[in-house]
């Protein structure tokens, strides 16, 4: 779609930047399909943990994004934010969306205002994309990669179960997995979790990736820095790539010993929201990885900056994505486009990920995904598809 751009002078000899208004926003909860999470009190398949984000322009194209958190929470947060949206610049991308963010610092700075902030702001750069021909990852600076290896998110379970589930995504062509949740750390002995962690390990040729996903951001996570100390050693011995949330989420001093004494990379940041929320931790040295999720800190202009800051510190990043297909197409923009990202995260089996797409995402024959070239996130919502999980899908505007 070629957009009507129009342009106004104020001031003599100085041409103002093309406007595109935003006509209207809609959120649209995802329900009838939930991945389970493993969390003590289990996501029903009912439930609405994720929401799509539609941003319309008034003489151009949409622009879709994703948010992570209760879908019908998410729908009334927009109410807040469509006076703000309505009528303001799509194309000014960082401008509208801080806007967004300096006008809800009173509403709580981090909680569902700002994960609906985060799936505008992935719609503004689809728009962006879209006006411009351009892929996002070219707009956020040029590409550094055109492929990159996806690790299967997969949940715990018995080690017979968890060696079955391994073999079954390995044979449709993953080379790296991350396991965690369910009964992990949940149990009153180590060799529970030693038995699944050998039993995973075990199903894995040589090569393949195994990382490990505690889950202590669960609901009354009984462990602490001993239990994780013990556990990294655990880990270390069976190869295992980077331990994950091993400590309640604030305990920045925990971390920041653990990560001292684990002989293995400490990864976290999933439940964090905005790079202020991040700095402490990575100023502190308490991450080796820091991986926050774009559907949560305030979209792609936040997770870049975060990415910066971590980087400055010498810490890696590799991104969150346990949202949907949009989330993991502004992942994949963004591994193109930040140096040194190793991996994307793909939930196994999920609806959300694998059901939304007119073309869904496809492994290649060395267990990569190839990173869109195309406008905007490089991705085109079915509409059929989404109609499945979303009564309101109509307000998206699909075609």
């Amino acid at each position: 779609m070629t957009a009507h751009l129009s342009s106004a002078t104020s001031v003599p000899g100085f041409d103002a930047p093309p406007m595109l208004r935003i006509s209207s926003v809609a959120c649209v909860p995802l329900v009838g399909e939930a991945p389970k999470g493993g969390w003590a009190s289990e996501i029903r398949p009912e439930d609405s943990i994720h929401a799509l984000i539609a941003v319309h322009t008034a003489d151009g194209p949409s622009g879709y994004g994703s948010v992570f958190t209760n879908g019908h929470l998410a729908r009334e947060a927009l109410q807040v934010l469509k006076p703000l949206l309505e009528g303001a610049n799509a194309l000014e991308t960082g401008r509208t969306t801080e806007i967004l963010h300096q006008n809800t610092f009173w509403m709580g700075r981090g909680g569902t205002i700002t994960h609906v902030i985060s799936g505008i702001n992935i719609a503004l750069w689809d728009i962006l994309g879209k006006v411009t021909g351009l892929p996002v990852s070219t707009l956020l600076g040029g590409r550094h990669i055109e492929r990159i290896r996806p690790y299967c998110s997969l949940l715990m379970d018995e080690p017979e179960i968890m060696r079955d589930t391994l073999a079954r995504y390995r044979e449709q062509g993953y080379k790296a997995f991350k396991i965690g949740w369910g009964p992990f750390g949940r149990r009153e002995s180590y060799r529970s979790d030693e038995a699944i962690i050998a039993a995973a390990r075990s199903e894995l040729p040589e090569g393949y990736d195994l990382f490990v996903d505690a889950g202590a951001s669960d609901a009354f996570w009984p462990n602490g820095l001993k239990w994780a100390l013990r556990t990294a050693e655990m880990l270390r011995a069976h190869e295992v790539g980077w331990f994950e949330e091993a400590l309640v989420p604030d305990d920045v001093e925990g971390f920041v010993t653990l990560r001292a004494n684990a002989g293995l990379p400490i990864t976290g940041g999933e439940v964090l929201t905005r790079r202020q929320a991040f700095q402490p931790f990575i100023e502190r040295g308490a991450f080796d990885i820091i991986q926050p999720d774009v559907t949560k800190v305030g979209g792609i202009s936040e997770q870049k900056l975060i990415r910066e800051m971590a980087a400055c510190h010498g810490v890696e990043y590799v991104g969150h994505g346990w949202n949907t297909a949009l989330g993991l197409a502004a992942d994949l923009q963004m591994a193109a486009a930040f140096p040194n990202t190793r991996f994307v995260e793909y939930i196994g089996g999920s609806a959300y990920v694998d059901g939304l797409l007119a073309r869904p995402f496809e492994l290649n024959a060395e267990g990569y995904l190839e990173i869109p070239f195309t406008p905007g996130l490089g991705v085109a919502i079915d509409a059929e598809k989404v109609r499945r999980y979303a009564p309101d899908a109509d307000d998206l505007r699909l075609a």
